[in-house]
């Protein structure tokens, strides 16, 4: 996914709790949900920024190498202007574009 062209807010703002609660009836469920796409979001982000730090990598790293690395400064800075992986969830969330089901609910249905 492409975190640059997300559209959310970069810092924390106040939510009504009824937009949470409306798509699963259950806010703790809703909480759940947003956990765990966060997880994911995280994980995400992480590899792709231990991947571009991998292409600046040598072997044969001496000290001042390492902390007047200037490329690997600027992705830094730039994976920190981002915005977090909680507040990529919840505008997915919002917005509709988490896949969830709960098996539980399939099975009580069927019967």
């Amino acid at each position: 996914m492409d975190y640059k062209k997300v559209k959310t807010d970069s810092e924390a703002v106040t939510r009504r709790m009824s937009n949470f609660d409306a798509p699963t009836g259950n806010i703790y469920e809703s909480v759940a949900i947003l956990s765990k796409r966060a997880n994911q979001i995280s994980l995400e982000m992480k590899e792709e920024l231990n991947q571009k730090i991998q292409e600046f990598a040598t072997s044969t790293d001496n000290l001042e190498e390492i902390f007047e690395n200037r490329e690997q400064i600027e992705i830094a800075r730039f994976y920190e202007r981002l915005p977090k992986p909680t507040l990529i969830a919840i505008q997915e969330f919002l917005d509709n574009k988490i896949y969830f089901r709960n098996p539980r609910k399939k099975q009580d249905k069927d019967f």
